[in-house]
């Protein structure tokens, strides 16, 4: 995501949400029960930049010689579910709050997502 001259790049399996206010209702007409509204448990948030996936290991180094440390080679990564523009519904005790250019952003782990809404 690139803001002014700066760009902030999420790493990894992790998504970057912008925050949205804490109401019974989302924007997209998703109900939150009161118990969640309450302790916000859960949160929503739409999403604005993606990581690029888990990682997945390169099997052939692993064979012959494990210790042995081979060239750096493109790596491969399970792809996201989760797409910018996505409206997320998320666990908000695996979120981690950051600000970047003055608004404030979630990192949440693609695991803590609960749900996702799509146009």
């Amino acid at each position: 995501m690139r803001k002014g001259k700066k760009e902030l790049i999420v790493v990894g399996d992790r998504v970057l949400i912008r925050l949205e206010d804490g109401e019974e209702r989302t924007k997209v007409g998703l109900y939150l029960p009161a118990t969640a509204v309450e302790s916000q448990a859960v949160q929503g948030g739409t999403i604005v930049a993606t990581g690029p996936g888990q990682p997945l290991p390169e099997v052939s180094d692993h064979l012959d010689e494990p210790w042995r440390i081979g060239a750096m080679k493109e790596s491969k990564h399970i792809p996201m579910q989760a797409q910018v523009g996505d409206y997320a519904l998320f666990f908000r005790k695996a979120a981690v709050e950051i600000t970047f250019e003055n608004e404030r952003y979630l990192v949440v782990p693609q695991a803590a997502i609960l749900a996702l809404s799509r146009e």
